[in-house]
């Protein structure tokens, strides 16, 4: 049933053990690793910006503050980041097919915090 140890019998052993620690090591080490900005989790996506957006999207014309045609005219949602100073903030813009002006704009810091809306996208 089992060999006996030979010397040929070792040496593939412990070739064996030192690719199944290999293995091992090399998995934790992927599993434990993080990217350069710590835990993927952190960093507020895009989609994550498109669905806050258009909740106060949503918002806006539920109040008023922007007519029902912002709704029944929408033809794009587009998501954008751009340099404001030093800081990099996200734009959710949203066109409409008829009506002036054509985009609304909300504004968005990194970490996905409102900072304002406006129809000019400045």
């Amino acid at each position: 049933m089992n060999e006996p140890l030979k010397p040929d019998n070792i040496s593939k052993d412990f070739i064996r053990l030192i690719i199944l620690i290999l293995i091992v090591l090399l998995t934790a080490s992927m599993t434990y690793a993080h990217g350069p900005k710590g835990h993927v989790g952190d960093e507020f996506t895009t989609l994550q910006a498109a669905k806050k957006g258009i909740t106060l999207y949503d918002r806006l014309v539920a109040t008023g503050k922007l007519s029902e045609t912002w709704e029944t005219d929408l033809i794009d949602i587009e998501v954008f980041s751009r340099q404001s100073g030093n800081n990099r903030e996200i734009v959710v813009k949203f066109s409409r097919s008829k009506g002036e002006p054509k985009s609304v704009y909300i504004f968005l810091s990194e970490k996905g915090d409102y900072r304002g809306s406006n129809f000019t996208g400045k």
